[in-house]
């Protein structure tokens, strides 16, 4: 099974299933000397662990992060940096009946014929996203890193959940108060409409998708090559990883369709001896290359596709239509927990091509 490896320069590879022993994933590329700690990794993964919410999936699992390899006395030492959390609270029973019986909206049918039904169907197995753990393991150090040499500062918030949406913040007002309430929206009245929606539509078996937008201040000027190396399409493919995305827009997005060219160009000015645009509609990149203003992304996610309601499937032995309730623990809404996976993505990409780029020393700091 290819496709676990994101980068060039700053490659992380993941691995591990849902119901496996452990999630893991290796850091490669990183300079040596960068301080972190195994607290800053961790602080990141508990932004993700399931059942800390009334909105999240009851599964406890503590997403404990054991460093392997690579990080000595708060300092990364230039080898690989190998992470592992364990699966500790698996429960694979409501799963047997499902060996045969693929679940709408999931990899299940695509996966078994590919891979001759050898893949583990358990919690969706290596499809989960319970293997986003991995990703925002790499991106925590991605981070930490882009701070440190460039001060980049990554901020994700929910704004639109069910279509109920967030009004306008500044990016100041969104990082303040996005970790506010359980629902990660930084406007108050409106995730409290996001969360009892969410509630309601858990009381009926159903489920629902939403908007997460995120901006990256102060990413380095001229990130990203020309064609298919560009910044845009490096970070669209990233993002198209995390399970359930089905949409990626930056800048003005879709709605650059709608308008005219005078109103979407964004014109030059200067502050402060710096070139800048007025607007910001190219989400920060031009021609693929980062241009110096925020590089803003905004991600919709589908409803999760684990919903207790009856549906229906085809029996891959008998070939022949049958019912399906899909029992389990599962998130009503992803959103929540995605805020920290968007995050890791997006630093990991802007890493890599930073690294790529050669601004970035193979050696942080001194000795």
């Amino acid at each position: 099974m290819s496709g676990n490896i994101l980068g060039e320069r700053f490659v992380l590879v993941c691995y591990g299933e849902s119901h496996g022993r452990a999630i893991g994933a290796v850091v490669d590329g990183c300079p040596a000397g960068l301080p972190i700690e195994r607290e800053e990794i961790q602080r990141e993964l508990d932004l993700r662990r399931p059942g800390t919410s009334s909105l999240s999936s009851p599964r406890k699992e503590e997403d404990q992060v054991e460093i392997l390899s690579g990080i000595v006395n708060g300092r990364t030492t230039g080898s690989p940096i190998g992470m592992l959390i364990w699966n500790k609270d698996v429960d694979s029973k409501p799963y047997e009946r499902l060996m045969k019986m693929p679940r709408p909206g999931h990899a299940d049918m695509p996966a078994w014929f590919k891979y001759g039904g050898f893949n583990d169907v358990r919690g969706g197995g290596h499809f989960s996203a319970r293997l986003t753990a991995a990703f925002v393991m790499g991106g925590a150090i991605a981070k930490k890193l882009l701070a440190k040499v460039f001060g980049t500062d990554i901020v994700a918030y929910v704004t639109e959940i069910g279509g109920i949406r967030a009004k306008t913040m500044s990016f100041e007002e969104a990082k303040s108060m996005r970790y506010s309430n359980e629902v990660r929206c930084p406007d108050s009245a409106a995730a409290e409409k996001m969360k009892e929606l969410i509630l309601e539509e858990k009381k009926k078996g159903d489920s629902l998708g939403g908007l997460i937008e995120c901006v990256a201040k102060n990413a380095p000027l001229g990130l990203g090559e020309p064609v298919f190396g560009s910044l845009d399409s490096d970070l669209a493919r990233a993002l198209f990883s995390i399970p359930a995305v089905k949409g990626v827009e930056f800048g003005s997005g879709f709605n650059a369709a709608r308008l005219r060219g005078s109103q979407n160009n964004d014109q030059y000015t200067v502050v402060g001896g710096k070139i800048v645009s007025k607007t910001n509609n190219a989400g920060g990149m031009l021609g693929g290359l980062s241009f110096g203003m925020p590089i803003i992304s905004r991600i919709a996610f589908k409803p999760p596709s684990s919903i207790p309601k009856t549906q229906k499937t085809v029996n891959l032995e008998t070939m022949k239509e049958e019912e399906l309730i899909v029992s389990g623990r599962h998130d009503p809404c992803v959103l929540p927990r995605a805020v920290p996976i968007v995050e890791a993505v997006v630093a990991l990409v802007l890493a890599d091509h930073a690294l790529r780029a050669g601004l970035i020393s193979p050696v942080i700091g001194k000795h």
